[in-house]
């Protein structure tokens, strides 16, 4: 099946191919790590999960490489550092640590890759001098600047005019800029902040220089599809072009030698508000995480196509939980029905390979969960439940183990203390001791179970889990 994707630059759905089918790349944005990442953050992260696990599907676990860096020196981290009074290295070891395991709680594969910014500094030197020697840059009072106007292609990406851009600045322009959109691509280190190195001067890199670096050094060039947030399309993508181009030599001064496909993903909105820490709607993905299902988050990201925007708002997690409720319901009635290793099923392919369209993906999820309900043969039933299971994981749901599902949080002492008001609730219904009934409704009550009646019997979850 053939994946088409929206393409930001060539603004239209195209045909995906990749350079090399033995060798995909794919590179997207990471984190800077200074802090918690919030749930916005988690989206690019997400959704770029469903599209390594799809091109796996396609070209195979091994024939797919995915890079995701770790910026670890920025002026947050180094703020952080000083006023804890520690290297830089423990306030971003510390925050990478926790920003992989929030990730992997939403259900991300680790990618294959993660460069680090202090680990690729010879890689990001280099690349600055390819771009000087080009002519594409100039050093000025300890900076590295990148001269916008010697790359007539600026502004494609965005599809913002370069002459306009300039024309239209309202910057304050530092003194040894040649024109105002120059950007940088080193900067001297402040006193007692971590430095490297460099032929025009100790200092540190620009964010922008960084991600191109990093990219070509480990993926090469160029790289099969650039992912990251709406957010970072203009300046970030943008002067990224700008630079892996220009540290070509013989370069063409085509966006698609540094990258063959860009891809971006939509904010979240809340309340029709953005997120932000003015008006204290900050949702950290570590704080929801401990009252959420991480993969009722994971799903709720991907309930939206990728490219709109989501409304996070109460109303969305709780239908989510309902969703998937119903679909680890139908997987425990069916526990004991066998698996068998099958492809995808054509309808899911078909939505994912259009697009990443997740909505539909998850409407077929729904239409299999049917068909296992209502199989009529054991065949018929493990053929069902195989499609549902590996649909699900090509989305990275449905792995877990159903049962467990409805217990979320549950300790032994409470699932032992829970079975047993089942069984004593069978014998007082069965004996039509309908006062006894009623205490231990109520004290299933007080432990926030809900019970659910069916054909095999009494199953329970807790309240607000799942």
């Amino acid at each position: 099946m053939t994946l088409h994707i929206h393409d930001t630059l060539k603004r239209e759905k195209v045909e995906f191919t990749p350079k090399n089918p033995e060798r995909v790349t794919m590179y997207v944005c990471g984190p800077t790590v200074y802090s918690y990442a919030h749930i916005g953050n988690a989206r690019p992260v997400v959704v770029f999960d469903v599209l390594f696990r799809l091109l796996r599907t396609l070209y195979g676990e091994s024939h797919v490489i995915y890079a995701r860096n770790i910026t670890d020196v920025d002026d947050k981290i180094n703020k952080a550092a000083a006023e804890q009074g520690v290297d830089i290295s423990v306030i971003t070891n510390h925050y990478a640590d926790i920003y992989n395991a929030d990730m992997a709680t939403l259900g991300a594969l680790r990618p294959t890759l993660e460069p680090r910014v202090t680990h690729n500094m010879d890689a990001i030197i280099q690349q600055i001098k390819a771009i000087m020697d080009n002519g594409h840059a100039y050093a000025a009072e300890g900076h590295v600047l990148f001269d916008v106007e010697s790359y007539k292609a600026y502004g494609a990406l965005s599809n913002r005019s370069l002459d306009d851009m300039i024309a239209g600045a309202r910057v304050e322009v530092a003194p040894y800029k040649k024109n105002p959109q120059d950007f940088v691509l080193w900067k001297p280190s402040k006193e007692n902040e971590p430095e490297w190195a460099a032929p025009w001067g100790a200092g540190r890199p620009g964010w922008h220089i960084e991600c191109s670096a990093m990219i070509e050094a480990n993926l090469g060039l160029p790289i099969d599809i650039h992912g990251g947030g709406h957010d970072l399309i203009f300046p970030h993508h943008e002067n990224e072009i700008a630079q892996g181009v220009c540290a070509q030599h013989g370069h063409s001064h085509d966006g698609e030698s540094y990258a063959r496909y860009w891809m971006h993903n939509g904010f979240l909105d809340f309340g029709k508000e953005k997120m932000s820490k003015s008006l204290g709607n900050v949702k950290l993905v570590h704080d929801l995480i401990k009252d959420t299902p991480g993969e009722v988050l994971r799903l709720a990201l991907l309930s939206a196509h990728y490219r709109a925007p989501l409304d996070w708002t109460p109303e969305l997690i709780s239908q989510t939980r309902s969703r998937l409720d119903g679909l680890y319901g139908t997987l425990r009635k069916f526990a004991d029905v066998a698996v068998r290793e099958v492809v995808v099923p054509e309808g899911v392919m078909a939505a994912l390979c259009d697009d990443l369209n997740t909505p539909q993906v998850l409407a077929e999820l729904s239409l299999l969960a049917k068909a296992l309900e209502t199989a009529t043969s054991e065949a018929g039933r493990m053929m069902a439940k195989s499609y549902l299971l590996a649909a699900g994981a090509v989305m990275g749901l449905l792995q877990g183990d159903a049962e467990a599902w409805f217990k979320q949080g549950a300790s032994d002492d409470l699932t032992a203390q829970v079975e047993t008001l089942l069984i004593e609730r069978a014998a007082a219904r069965a004996a039509k001791n309908w006062p006894e009934s009623d205490r231990i409704r109520d004290a299933l009550n007080a432990l926030d179970v809900e019970v659910m009646d069916g054909p095999a019997g009494a199953t329970w979850k807790l309240k607000g889990k799942a």
